[in-house]
């Protein structure tokens, strides 16, 4: 999945950025509420992350507009106010949760998952069944043929874009855009490398590579 973080304190930014990405999220960091509105007017994220006491435009009003523009994606607010009425007019902007400066890390990560589970039960099922796969991906845990299979977050990551669209190709392009994040300026080989992992894992014949295309998740069982 992929998050957004708009905040203006930059070591906090990419401390949160940095956990994150751990976690298995791609993560896009700004440091500015104008550039956090474009940003995620511009491209789709999971959740965003989002300070209030922005320069350019403050928090409230980036998520006023991103709701006026009918976008739904979940919003956590940040900030170092501290008071019922702060937190009403967050959330009356549309945020859907709110969390006070400091806080623990944590917590914030609880906050996220949260925020992603409550997002998937509204939508398509948490868990993706393709044969004998079955993911869950709110506990982000694999099972194969009734076996626990253990990825690395990343791995998880990977997979996961390859099974909500199973049965579709999916560009090397498009995983990089999903598992990674929006400054990734490696080799996009990188993709090669973990498919190949989760081969090993799981099995040769469940991701085929469609030459010149890019990866297909098939049932083989």
């Amino acid at each position: 999945m992929r998050l957004l973080i708009v905040e203006d304190e930059k070591r906090l930014a990419l401390s949160l950025a940095k956990g994150l990405t751990a976690e298995g999220y791609a993560v896009d960091v700004v440091h500015d509420g104008r550039e956090g509105l474009h940003r995620a007017s511009e491209s789709a994220y999971d959740l965003i992350v989002l300070d209030i006491m922005l320069p350019g435009m403050n928090g409230y009003r980036v998520c006023s507009a991103l709701r006026a523009a009918g976008n739904e994606v979940p919003i956590l607010m940040l900030t170092a106010k501290d008071g019922e009425y702060d937190e009403a007019e967050g959330l009356d902007t549309g945020a859907d949760d709110y969390l006070t400066k400091p806080f623990s890390y944590v917590v914030l990560v609880a906050r996220v998952k949260a925020l992603l589970r409550r997002r998937g039960s509204a939508g398509a099922s948490p868990v993706l069944t393709l044969g004998g796969l079955r993911m869950d991906t709110a506990a982000r845990r694999v099972h194969l043929d009734g076996s626990e299979v253990t990825l690395t977050a990343k791995e998880f990551t990977v997979l996961e874009q390859l099974a909500v669209r199973a049965g579709e190709v999916v560009s090397k392009a498009d995983i990089l855009e999903h598992a990674w994040d929006f400054a990734y300026e490696g080799d996009p080989n990188i993709v090669e490398v973990y498919i190949s992992a989760l081969r090993r894992k799981l099995g040769a014949g469940l991701i085929k590579t469609v030459r010149g295309a890019g990866y297909r998740l098939e049932a083989t069982r």
